[in-house]
This record gives structure tokens, sequence and C-alpha cells, in this order.
């Protein structure tokens, strides 16, 4: 299935839920910086996605905002899981059918078996807007926090929420 054809159905899905979003095209993004650098005025939350396994080989997807801190090297006695380290890219598109850049928590369309486990830091979930990437790393989706977890349960994930940054 094309890139093209796994966001149409991302889509599809988003019209299911009556959820709304906002499609901001820009150019490929790979990075924080570069996305701070190039998104121009998107209101809203901008988040980093962080596809993650840990020594047990469970995944894990970590979502934040862009500028908070996620220490890995202590993450994991918070997450109460193995030590943790970063899922490679053949992984990464086996499960979530993106390509690295591209991270998002809209990935877990595609993660039928409902193999990651899902983190949303606590602080992300105070914005109202979020903004996240459709699949691939040259638009950003706006989408509000009750639509985002809507989203997230209609993937058969139910996602644990942590303050990220406590005890740092």
């Amino acid at each position: 299935m094309s890139v093209q054809a796994r966001e149409a159905a991302l889509f599809e899905r988003f019209a299911e839920l009556g959820i709304k979003v906002e499609t901001h095209n820009h150019p490929p993004l790979h990075t924080v910086e570069e996305s701070r650098a190039l998104r121009g005025s998107i209101p809203g939350g901008h988040c980093k996605n962080l596809f993650l396994k840990d020594r047990k080989q469970q995944l894990w997807l970590i979502v934040t905002l862009e500028e908070r801190k996620v220490d890995l090297k202590h993450l994991h006695k918070r997450l109460e899981c193995a030590r943790l380290s970063f899922g490679n890219a053949e992984l990464l598109f086996d499960i979530l059918k993106v390509r690295p850049g591209a991270v998002t928590p809209f990935g877990l369309i595609h993660d039928v078996e409902q193999k990651i486990r899902v983190v949303l830091d606590a602080a992300m979930l105070e914005e109202s807007v979020l903004n996240y990437h459709p699949l691939r790393n040259d638009s950003t989706c706006s989408i509000s926090r009750e639509d985002l977890l809507k989203f997230i349960a209609s993937c058969g994930h139910e996602p644990l929420i942590l303050d990220l940054n406590a005890g740092i």
C-alpha cells in the first residue's frame, strides 16, 4: 500500500470518527530542529514521538511536546519495563508503516495487533490542539486533544498518561 493510500485510509478513519483535523503542508521535516525552523506559525502544541523497544522486545510509542526532555536512561524505571532503545527503521515500518522522521500516533492505525504500548506525556495533554505528521513528514495535522484520545482508542490502544519530566 502506498503512502497516499495509507494517508487516505487515515483520513477516512478521521471522517468515520467525526474527527476534524487541519492539515498544513510544508517542506519535509526530519528533526525537531528542522520543524521549529520550517513549520511556520502552526498553532498548538508541537510534538515529538519516540518509537522504542525494551530489552524484552516490548514496543513503545512515547508522545510528548517537542521541548520536553525524555531521559531514556531512567524512563524504563518509570514504565516498569526493561531498558529502552530506539526501534530500527525496518521495525518502525513493519508496525506503524512510517519512516524515520514521520513517527506519529496516527501510525497506530496500522498496529492492529496492539504490539505497541502508548505513553502520552501529561503536559502535552494540557494543550487543546496538538500537531502530528499524517504518516509523512511533509505536512502536519492539527487535532484536538480529545480527538487524539478518541483516535488512539479507535485503534485499540489505552494510553498510559504520565508526567515524563517527574523526577528529573
